[in-house]
């Protein structure tokens, strides 16, 4: 499907989004019910990602070495879906939903393009740096999960990276994990958590699009100050609106674009070095309640 010579510069394929001039979320549908994507397919759909400075949705195999169970979910198996990358997520298990070409009954559907609404509708009430995730991450139009999965089994599945679509009584089916394809404990990635690449790639965009207007003006101070003052101007609504760590703007954020930062080296080969620096949030995973028992006479 994307792999030939002559897809990109056709625009055909997975190369058809070169015609949009902007999309941050990609999710690519089996393409027949008994057929998966391949491996192929996802490593093109995540590289291409990367340059785009989207998110790739990744579907968990349903037909040959299908996941069916929480012991299908290791290392290996994960391994031989995509390569583990920042720029894509991986969500199990299927869910179920009425399927209308027959007769509305519930069969089994890749969730990316559930998970992908619920991102959408979260970037649109919360922000893009709220995980989307949680009770609020309601699966609308889902049945239930193709596997019902225990609090024990999510944190076997949720330390090696892999998100978890689960069911309560009191939400429905919910996304129930938010992490990138190098989220596993044992990566230590800074991209560990979906919200904060999200954020970064978010960021990187705005602000290429946002900077345009620098290309051919002299390349000096008032130069360098007119960007601090835009690009920080930008940052500062963002940290009103919740976006960062931090009590104040400077535990926040920083901007800086000056005589350290673009050399006269730099000058003369017509390039600004601007570096932005963020503080994430990052979501909590885990509730730790401590109990004390006070005995006797409370203190005053």
């Amino acid at each position: 499907m994307v792999s030939g010579v002559g897809l990109r510069p056709a625009k055909r394929g997975l190369f058809a989004l070169e015609k949009a001039d902007l999309f941050n979320l990609l999710v690519i549908p089996p393409f027949s019910p008994s057929q998966d994507v391949n491996t192929t397919t996802w490593t093109a759909a995540v590289a291409y990602c990367v340059e785009r400075r989207a998110m790739a949705l990744i579907d968990p195999p349903f037909h040959t070495g299908g996941w069916d169970a929480v012991d299908d979910v290791t290392p290996t198996n994960i391994a031989g879906v995509v390569a583990r990358n920042a720029n894509a997520a991986l969500f199990f298990p299927r869910v179920r939903c009425p399927n209308p070409l027959r007769e509305s009954r519930p069969e089994p559907f890749a969730p990316a393009g559930a998970v992908a609404g619920v991102m959408a509708r979260t970037d649109a009430q919360r922000g893009v740096w709220k995980a989307p995730a949680g009770i609020e991450a309601a699966l609308n139009g889902v049945l239930a999960p193709e596997v019902s999965l225990t609090d024990p089994e999510n944190g076997f599945i949720n330390p090696l990276g892999v998100n978890c679509i689960r069911s309560f009584p009191n939400t429905g089916p919910i996304v129930w994990g938010s992490r990138t394809m190098r989220g596993a404990d044992t990566l230590a990635s800074e991209w560990k958590y979906l919200p904060v690449r999200r954020m970064a790639l978010f960021l990187e965009e705005t602000l290429y699009r946002g900077t345009q207007w620098v290309v051919f003006e002299p390349n000096d101070e008032p130069l360098w100050a007119q960007i601090r003052l835009n690009i920080g101007a930008f940052m500062q609504t963002l940290f009103r609106q919740g976006a960062f760590q931090g009590r104040t703007p400077k535990e926040a954020y920083f901007v800086k674009c000056d005589r350290e930062t673009t050399t006269q080296a730099d000058i003369n080969l017509g390039i600004v070095n601007i570096i932005v620096g963020f503080a994430p949030l990052k979501p909590a995973e885990f509730v730790v309640i401590k109990l004390q028992q006070i005995a006797g006479d409370i203190p005053t």
